[in-house]
């Protein structure tokens, strides 16, 4: 990791606690077999993995971002907690065999990808990871989010090191697609001034039909849908967050 401020590390500081807590209560809740294998699919930093641990749950993390899994590593540590740590792309890992009684992924993970092929893609990649009958726990933004609420959303935070500016814009052209840009502005001691760090992250969402029927493509059956993580069934055109949970087929 360099030596100054990678922008997983200063994701991680920002990141409210309080959304872990509601994760965690979510999982915990619905996991249908918590002596079983789990796997945090895009598990970043790993606090929601460490919890599940200290919980008493089999968990390990899996992530794209080297740095990311960095901090899981290091957070781990600090925790004294054994964490497994695999670094792939969810939408290709068919090299690694083992199997799982329990697939999670959570905070937009899925509203990365670029398009329903890959959205397919990794769906088909979670079932092929998980044992027949496996349970998959996941949450997406709603269009709600990406063609009401976000388009014009501005967020600034600042402490004596960091100053943050998080502004977000639909994307013309481009149903339920929206840009954040993200500047960091982090004190540097060795140049006596600041570093700017930008961003720009493009998170897309679909109909909920859509992602029915990519799960059941895939391989998924029994699919519920519930939102507050998961504490409200009805859903209506401003629920912001849909969570998911399907069994393989």
């Amino acid at each position: 990791m360099a030596n100054y401020h990678t922008f997983a590390k200063l994701y991680d500081e920002l990141f409210d606690d309080d959304a872990y807590a509601d994760w965690f209560e979510y999982a915990t809740t619905h996991i249908k077999q918590p002596t079983g294998k789990i796997l945090e699919l895009a598990g970043g930093a790993g606090r929601l993995a460490i919890q599940l641990i200290q919980a008493g749950y089999d968990t390990t993390v899996f992530d794209l971002s080297e740095d990311m899994l960095a901090l899981a590593m290091q957070h781990a540590q600090d925790a004294d907690v054994d964490l497994p740590l695999i670094q792939g792309d969810m939408r290709e890992w068919s090299d690694f065999q083992e199997k799982f009684t329990t697939i999670t992924s959570f905070a937009d993970s899925f509203n990365y990808l670029k398009n329903e092929q890959e959205m397919l893609m990794a769906f088909q990649q979670v079932a092929a990871h998980l044992e027949d009958g496996g349970q998959f726990l996941f949450d997406v933004i709603t269009p709600y989010q990406t063609d009401v609420y976000y388009p014009g959303y501005m967020y600034n935070y600042h402490d004596d090191e960091t100053a943050f500016l998080w502004q977000s814009y639909g994307v013309d052209g481009q149903a339920h697609t929206v840009e954040h840009e993200l500047i960091f502005f982090v004190y540097e001691p060795e140049i006596d001034g600041y570093r700017q760090l930008t961003e720009i992250h493009t998170e897309r969402t679909y109909d909920l039909a859509t992602y029915q029927r990519l799960l059941q493509t895939a391989g998924f059956s029994q699919v519920n849908v519930t939102s507050d993580f998961g504490r409200q069934s009805d859903l209506n055109d401003k629920t912001a967050r849909w969570f998911f949970s399907a069994t393989k087929a």
